[in-house]
């Protein structure tokens, strides 16, 4: 009996995602991988922090021969960048152009983001105590055309003090004196100040909400590191009323008092804020947008704003 001959197997491993398709099949915007969890470090004024981000990194498929793309490489790429180098302008554009590179021979374009919680130790506005706020934080790199756009995004919380519902307070409160006191040809201080401090007198508060800014910068190129604290204290500083940390009764008083002197709509929380970007020169354009979580009622108050570059953001929703 003849004994049966079979191929010789190949040595090496299969690749079938570098195998050339047998004809053009089209070309795809963006491949990679998302949801990729990654320590990453931070520096800003001297110091490094280290932070939990999550990650979505990409680039084109623009040979349309090519049935895919090198996963492992964009993430060898992205544990070798996290483990030598801090976050900031300059790094994350040298990334890009190492993400590009990596697929010469079938990309003409990168892209990275990554997100985390930015953590601030803020003191309290009266009281000798300080507490830690956190801010949503998007870093966005893209590489187009041999061109990096890098780009920041933080979300900032804020008390916003509907300046409507406080008139309408006041309205009430001055038709209680009067029904109060109409009797009287003089009133003396004492009896006054009395009335001001019970709830008999001072019948009607304005409404406010919790309401959040979200803020998107692009950076100038070749900027240093990453101004996040700088652009949150920008925000903070131009609102007047973010959230605090740690209260106590004195730190409450205060925050009630700085919402009294800030009343504001949406429509003045946006203009705030875009006085306060227009400001920074490493901030080339910017896209907000305010959200009033109303008290009122059930929908929300929203405000756009964008420097208004030809070629800049475009005050989409």
């Amino acid at each position: 009996m003849n004994s049966l001959k079979l191929p010789r197997l190949q040595t090496g491993m299969p690749d079938i995602a570098n195998a050339p398709l047998s004809r053009p099949q089209g070309t795809l915007d963006w491949v990679g991988m998302a949801n990729v969890h990654q320590p990453f470090r931070i520096m800003e004024q001297g110091q490094t922090t280290a932070v939990h981000g999550v990650a979505q990194v990409y680039v084109d498929l623009a040979d349309s021969h090519a049935k895919g793309i090198h996963m492992s490489r964009l993430y060898l790429l992205l544990q070798q960048f996290a483990a030598d180098r801090h976050l900031s302008a300059g790094s994350l554009e040298q990334v890009l152009a190492e993400l590009t590179a990596s697929h010469a021979d079938l990309s003409t374009r990168a892209l990275l983001e990554i997100r985390f919680d930015h953590f601030l130790r803020r003191r309290a506005l009266k009281s000798d105590n300080s507490g830690w706020n956190h801010y949503p934080v998007k870093l966005r790199a893209q590489q187009i055309d041999d061109a990096a756009r890098v780009e920041l995004g933080v979300e900032v919380t804020y008390s916003s003090t509907c300046p409507c519902s406080a008139a309408l307070a006041r309205q009430l409160i001055q038709e209680q004196f009067q029904r109060d006191f109409s009797g009287a040809k003089q009133v003396p201080a004492e009896d006054i100040l009395a009335w001001l401090g019970t709830e008999q007198g001072i019948v009607a508060t304005p409404h406010s909400q919790r309401s959040v800014a979200e803020v998107l910068v692009r950076l100038a190129p070749g900027s240093g590191e990453l101004p996040i604290t700088a652009v949150v204290d920008r925000v903070e500083d131009a609102l007047k009323t973010p959230v605090q940390a740690a209260v106590k009764r004195e730190d409450e008083q205060e925050f009630a008092r700085l919402n009294g002197a800030n009343l504001m709509f949406c429509e003045d929380a946006g203009r705030r804020i875009k006085a306060a970007l227009n400001a920074d020169d490493r901030i080339v354009d910017y896209w907000v947008r305010v959200n009033h979580y109303e008290s009122l009622h059930g929908h929300d108050a929203v405000a756009i704003v964008t420097k208004g570059l030809r070629d800049g953001y475009q005050p989409i929703l």
